[in-house]
C-alpha cells in the first residue's frame, strides 16, 4: 500500500477563485477623503500638505504567466536582493503593464470574455500575474497614528504584503481597499511593500464592461496616517425645506473614539456662516439650520466649505446645497425639472489606458463644459474620485455608475441570469460594488443619481443593491437600464431606441416615472446623424429626461506598425483574439480627446440658447434651454453674409433681461439692411460675458443663422451667360472636340459617353481632368453605414461596382452651342438593376450645362443610393472655396454646426482623418464650388447648383475603392494621390446612428426606388 502524500496544485483555491472571498482584512469603506494637521492646511485643499503619504511612482515590477508561475514567494525576498535580480524591472505606477510592454497585450472584446466561461473560476494558467515592489520610510512623528494604506484601484484582484508579513486581499477592480497596517510598519529602517496582481478573478465576470482588457495599479496608492483619536467617515445631508428656500445641513460624523469634533460652514468668499461643537461620542450628528442658501447646479456651482476639527486633524469638505426628487413623475432638482445633455465616459489615454493623469482628466471635463455638454454617465463604474471634485467645481451632474457589468454571460449558453445576476450565491458580490460606491462617493453634490451597473440583465441581486442604497441614501434617484419593468430603479432606462420610441413613452397617459437614454446616438466615426431630433423631444415632452451619447471619446491606444508609423490600434491590432475589432473607437472625440466633427455637431444641438426664426423682419425669436438661469450672463452679435458679402454687417444686440429657463423671447436687430442679396443669412453668435473656470470671456455657446433671401435659380445664371461661339469636330471617330472661342477646350468620349477633357489653353495646355466625369452612386462606407442595413445591401446589392453604361450618344449643334445627348444605364455587374439616365450636356461660351434624368429601374434595387452626383479627378488643385456650409465637413442629417457662407479651404485640410478610414469630408448646402490651383490661385473648375437644396461637393486624395480597403490611415496615406478625387452630389445618403441604433432616418435617406431630375452648370 502506498501512503505517499498527494500534491495538489493549487493547495487550496485561491482567493481570486473564490466567489466567499471579496476582501480580507480590508477596512470598512469611508467616503474619499484627506486628512490635515491644521484648519488652514484643509481648507487649502491641497493633498501634498495632508496626512498622508503617496507611494505612486516607479516601483520593482515582474510579470509571470500565472499566479502559480514565477517568485511566489517574492515577499520573502527584501529589496536589495531583487533589486540586483535582472528579472526584475522597473514599471510605473499608477500604470496598466500591457501598455507599458509587458504580457500579451491590450485585448478589446464587447462583450464576448476573453476566457473560458465557468463562474466563478477563471483558468489558472491562462491569468498574469504582476508582482510589485516598493520601499518607503516614516518620520518618528508618524508614530502614534493608524497607518492606513489605500489603493484606489488595482484591475482585477490582489494580495498585499508588507516587511515579511500578509496584509490581506482585495477584488473590484475600480473600487478603493484600505487596510490597517499600523502593526506592520518599521520606523528609521526602509518598509518593503509587496503587491501581487492577478489579471483575473472571480470578479472579472461582472467586469466585462465594453472597453480594453488591462491590468494593474492603475490608481495611485496612498498611506494615510490618521492620528489615535480621528473622523472615520462622513455623510453630509443638505435638506431643502419645500419652498427650496432655506435647509437643513446634516452631517453625520463617525469617530475610531469619543473626541470633540468642531464644524464650520463657510461660504465661498470666505466668511463663517455657521459653528458648532459636539464631543463625547464615537457617532455625532450636527444639524445646522441655514437660510437662503445658495443652490448647487450645473449652472451654478456654488460651493461652501465644510471645515471639521479634532484636537489633532482637520477634514474639509465641500457642499452644495441641492435637492434631487420626482414631481408629478417629472425628474426636478430644486424643484426645477432638468434635462440631461449628457455623454458617457470611460477612463481611457491613448497611451497609458485606464491609467489618466489628471491634467487629461481635467481636460476632459473642460471640454465637456465648452461643448455645452451638462452631465457624464460614468460608464460603467466608478470612476477616479477627482472626476467629482473636478464636476463639483466645474458644474456637471453626474450619474454614477457601479463597477458592474456581465454582459458576456448572456451569450456564454445557457440562462445568463442564473449564472451571477439572479444567483444568490452572488449577491454579496453585487452588494459590495453598490457600497463602495455610495460609501466612497456620497458627499459629492455633483452626484444626481446612482445606477446599479450596466447590461447585466435583471435579478435578485439587483434588489438588493437598490435595498441597500436606500438604506444609506434616501436623497438620491436610482437607475439601472436592464431593469426594464422599473422594479429596482426609480426611473425608467433605455438605450439605443428611435426618436418614434422616445415619443411614444412620452405620449403614455398614466406614468409616475421619467424615461431616459442612457446610452444613444451612437458616436462611432462619421456621425452620429440626426441629434437634434432626440433633443428637440427632450424639450418637448416633461417625461423624458435627456440622455447620454454613447460614447465620449475612441479609446485608440497609440502604437506603431513595422515601419515604425504610428497610429491609434483597436481590437485585434495587438493579436487578441477574440476581439470586436473597431468597435472601441466609437467617441465624439478621437482617441487623442480632441473633437471630432461629431463632438462639433453635439455641441450646436444641445446649445443653451438657440434660435428659433424671425419675425416682422428685424425681430429674432430665441429660446432659453438653461435649466435655471436667464441669459443675462450672455452677449449676442450678429451679422450678415451673402454671396456678395460675407459678415461686412452686424454688431451687438441687446438680450432682453430676465428671459427665464425652458422660455422663449424676442431680439431686436436695429440694422439689418432695407432689402436683401441673394441667398443672404443672418448670423447670431452668443457668447460668454465674463469669464468662467471653465472658459473666458468670449466663447461662443450658441449660434443661429437664419435664411433672409433665397438663392438665384441656376437658370437666371445661365441667362446671364454671354452668347460666345462653340464649335466641334470629330478628331477620332468617337472623340468629339469641343472649343470655346472665349478660351476653354474640351474633348467628350462619345464611346464611353462622358467628358474626358478639359483645358484652358490660356494658363496651361495640360487636361484638368486626369479621369473622366462619370456617375457616381456609392460612398465609401461609414461605421454607420456598415452597422445597419443600409451598409450591408450596398455590398449585397453591388453598389460599389455599379458604372454608367452608355446606350445612345448623339450631338449637335445647338442655341449657339454643342449639344450632347446621353442615354445610359449606372448598373453593377451579376445584378439586373439599373438607374436609366438621360443626359443633356450644353457647351456654351465657356460653361458646361448638365441636365439629367434619371430613373430607377430592374429587379433588386438598393433600398438607398449612397449619393447621386458626378465624379472626376483634377490635377494641380492645392485650394478649394465654397459657398455653403462650413467650414467643416458636413452631411444632411449632421449640418447645423455649420454655418452657410463663404469658405477656403487648402485641399489636404478637407479630410477627416478618422481612426478607422470611412467616408469623410464632405460639404453640403453648397451653392458654388471652386477648385483653385497653385499658380496664382487659378480657377481650374466651378461647379453650380443655383437654388438647388442639399448639393454637396468632396473633394480627397483618395478613391472611393481606397477608402474601403484601408483599414487604418497609414495603409490610407500610402495610397494618396497627387491630383484630387472630385464628388460634385445632388444629393447624398444621410449617416445616422446605424452602428448601434437606429440607422438613418427616412426624411434623410436617399430612396433608390424615386426618379430624379436635376442640373448643374460647370465652368
Amino acid at each position: 500500500m502506498n501512503n505517499s502524500p498527494v500534491h495538489v496544485i493549487p493547495a487550496s483555491t485561491p482567493d481570486w477563485n473564490n466567489l466567499k472571498v471579496i476582501h480580507r482584512n480590508t477596512l470598512p469603506p469611508r467616503n474619499h477623503f484627506f486628512l490635515y494637521n491644521n484648519a488652514n492646511d484643509a481648507l487649502f485643499r491641497d493633498v501634498s500638505r495632508s496626512k498622508a503619504q503617496l507611494l505612486s511612482g516607479k516601483w520593482r515590477f515582474r510579470l509571470s504567466p500565472s499566479p502559480l508561475a514565477g517568485p511566489t514567494n517574492f515577499y520573502q525576498k527584501g529589496f536589495d536582493a531583487l533589486e540586483k535580480d535582472p528579472e526584475w524591472d522597473w514599471i510605473q505606477v499608477p500604470g496598466m503593464w500591457q501598455c507599458q510592454g509587458y504580457g500579451k497585450g491590450p485585448q478589446y472584446t464587447n462583450l464576448n470574455f476573453p476566457f473560458p466561461v465557468d463562474p466563478p473560476h477563471v483558468p489558472i494558467d491562462d491569468n498574469e500575474c504582476g508582482r510589485y515592489v516598493t520601499r518607503f520610510s516614516l518620520d518618528e512623528q508618524d508614530k502614534e497614528h493608524q497607518l492606513r494604506l489605500r489603493f484606489e484601484g488595482v484591475d482585477s484582484a490582489f494580495t498585499v504584503w508588507l516587511n515579511d508579513h500578509e496584509v490581506g486581499y482585495s477584488q473590484g477592480s475600480r473600487n478603493p481597499s484600505e487596510f490597517d497596517v499600523t502593526n506592520y510598519i518599521r520606523f528609521g529602517t526602509p518598509n518593503v511593500l509587496y503587491v501581487e496582481v492577478y489579471q483575473r478573478c472571480d470578479g472579472s465576470y461582472i467586469e466585462d464592461q465594453d472597453q480594453w482588457w488591462l491590468s494593474g495599479i492603475f490608481r495611485d496608492v496612498w498611506l494615510h496616517k490618521f492620528p489615535k483619536a480621528h473622523i472615520e467617515n462622513v455623510h453630509i445631508h443638505t435638506i431643502l425645506d419645500d419652498e427650496y428656500r432655506d435647509a437643513t445641513l446634516r452631517v453625520e460624523v463617525k469617530l475610531n473614539a469619543p473626541t470633540a469634533v468642531r464644524l464650520q460652514l463657510r461660504d465661498a468668499e470666505g466668511n463663517t456662516i455657521a459653528k458648532a461643537k459636539l464631543s463625547e461620542k464615537e457617532s455625532l450628528v450636527f444639524e445646522i439650520p441655514v437660510s437662503k442658501p445658495q443652490k448647487w447646479t450645473a449652472e451654478t456651482p456654488y460651493l461652501y466649505s465644510l471645515l471639521l476639527e479634532t484636537p489633532d486633524s482637520a477634514l474639509a469638505e465641500r457642499v452644495g446645497f441641492r435637492r434631487t426628487e420626482l414631481i408629478d413623475g417629472v425628474w426636478c432638482i430644486n424643484g426645477k425639472p432638468v434635462k440631461l445633455r449628457g455623454v458617457n465616459r470611460h477612463e481611457h489615454h491613448p497611451d497609458s489606458g485606464r491609467a489618466v493623469p489628471y491634467e487629461f482628466l481635467r481636460r476632459d471635463l473642460l471640454l465637456m463644459k465648452r461643448h455645452n455638454i451638462n452631465a457624464i454617465r460614468t460608464s460603467h463604474y466608478i470612476n477616479d474620485p477627482r472626476l467629482y471634485e473636478l464636476a463639483d467645481e466645474l458644474g456637471l451632474w453626474i450619474l454614477d455608475e457601479s463597477d458592474l457589468e456581465c454582459h458576456g454571460l448572456f451569450v456564454a449558453g445557457g440562462d445568463g441570469l442564473k449564472y451571477a445576476s439572479d444567483n444568490p450565491d452572488w449577491q454579496e458580490a453585487y452588494v459590495d460594488r453598490a457600497r463602495q460606491m455610495v460609501m466612497r462617493d456620497f458627499n459629492r453634490p455633483s452626484i444626481i443619481l446612482w445606477s446599479l451597473g450596466n447590461e447585466s440583465g435583471y435579478g435578485r441581486n439587483h434588489a438588493a443593491m437598490y435595498q441597500f442604497i436606500k438604506s444609506v441614501d434616501k436623497s438620491r434617484l436610482v437607475h439601472y437600464e436592464g431593469d426594464w419593468n422599473a422594479q429596482s430603479a426609480d426611473i425608467i432606462s433605455r438605450m439605443y431606441h428611435s426618436t418614434g420610441s422616445m415619443e411614444g413613452y412620452a405620449k403614455e397617459r398614466q406614468w409616475d416615472k421619467p424615461v431616459v437614454l442612457c446610452e444613444y446616438v451612437h458616436a462611432m466615426g462619421n456621425g452620429p446623424g440626426a441629434i437634434k431630433e432626440y433633443i428637440d423631444l427632450f424639450y418637448k415632452y416633461p417625461r423624458l429626461m435627456g440622455g447620454f451619447v454613447w460614447e465620449w471619446a475612441n479609446h485608440g491606444l497609440r502604437t506603431k506598425n513595422q515601419d515604425g508609423e504610428e497610429y491609434f490600434g483597436y481590437g485585434g491590432d495587438f493579436g487578441d483574439d477574440p476581439n470586436d475589432y473597431n468597435f472601441v473607437l466609437d467617441g465624439l472625440c478621437f482617441s487623442t480627446h480632441d473633437p471630432t466633427p461629431g463632438l462639433i455637431e453635439y455641441k450646436k444641438a444641445v446649445e443653451p440658447v438657440q434660435t428659433l426664426g424671425i419675425e416682422d423682419g428685424n425681430r429674432v425669436r430665441i429660446v432659453n434651454r438653461y435649466d435655471f438661469i436667464t441669459l443675462d450672463h450672455l452677449k449676442c452679435r450678429w451679422s450678415f453674409v451673402s454671396e456678395s458679402a460675407s459678415a461686412l454687417l452686424g454688431g451687438e444686440v441687446d438680450i432682453p433681461k430676465g428671459i427665464k429657463p425652458h422660455t422663449e423671447g424676442l431680439l431686436k436687430i436695429t440694422s439689418l439692411p432695407g432689402s436683401y442679396p441673394p441667398d443672404s443669412h443672418l448670423n447670431l453668435e452668443f457668447t460668454l460675458a465674463h469669464e468662467t473656470n471653465w472658459a473666458p470671456a468670449g466663447h461662443v455657446v450658441g449660434t443661429g443663422q437664419l435664411q433672409l433671401a433665397p438663392p438665384t435659380s441656376l437658370s437666371r445664371i445661365q441667362q446671364h451667360i454671354l452668347s460666345v461661339p462653340v464649335t466641334a469636330s470629330l478628331v477620332k471617330p468617337t472623340l468629339l472636340s469641343i472649343q470655346s472661342q472665349s478660351g476653354p477646350q474640351w474633348e467628350f468620349d462619345l464611346a464611353i459617353g462622358a467628358l474626358r477633357s478639359w483645358v484652358h489653353p490660356a494658363s496651361s495646355p495640360t487636361n484638368v481632368f486626369t479621369e473622366p466625369l462619370r456617375f457616381s452612386l456609392y460612398r465609401p462606407r461609414t461605421d454607420n453605414d456598415r452597422g445597419c442595413d443600409f451598409g450591408r445591401n450596398w455590398i449585397d446589392r453591388r453598389l460599389h461596382q455599379a458604372k454608367d453604361h452608355p446606350v445612345k450618344v448623339s450631338w449637335s449643334e445647338k442655341e449657339g452651342g454643342i449639344e450632347v445627348v446621353v442615354h445610359g444605364r449606372i448598373a453593377p455587374p451579376v445584378l439586373n438593376w439599373s438607374l436609366e439616365t438621360t443626359t443633356t450636356y450644353r457647351f456654351r461660351n465657356g460653361t458646361v450645362g448638365i441636365n439629367v434624368y434619371a430613373k430607377p429601374a430592374g429587379n433588386n434595387l438598393p433600398r438607398a443610393w449612397g449619393r447621386f452626383g458626378l465624379v472626376t479627378a483634377i490635377e494641380g488643385c492645392k485650394t478649394v472655396t465654397w459657398f455653403g456650409r462650413g467650414p467643416g465637413e458636413s452631411y444632411r442629417d449632421k449640418k447645423l454646426s455649420q454655418d452657410v457662407g463663404k469658405w477656403k479651404a487648402k485641399l489636404d485640410d478637407l479630410w477627416t482623418d478618422y481612426e478607422f478610414p470611412q467616408d469623410g469630408g464632405n460639404r453640403t448646402d453648397v451653392r458654388w464650388v471652386e477648385f483653385l490651383g497653385e499658380k496664382n490661385g487659378e480657377r481650374l473648375l466651378r461647379a453650380r447648383w443655383g437654388d438647388f437644396e442639399g448639393a454637396s461637393f468632396q473633394a480627397r486624395r483618395y478613391s472611393d475603392k481606397d477608402i474601403d480597403d484601408a483599414q487604418h490611415p497609414f495603409e490610407l496615406k500610402k495610397k494618396a494621390r497627387e491630383d484630387a478625387v472630385v464628388h460634385l452630389d445632388w444629393y447624398h445618403h444621410g449617416l445616422g446612428t446605424g452602428s448601434c441604433g437606429p440607422e438613418t432616418l427616412p426624411k434623410y435617406s436617399l430612396d433608390a426606388h424615386k426618379e430624379m431630375e436635376v442640373e448643374i452648370l460647370l465652368d
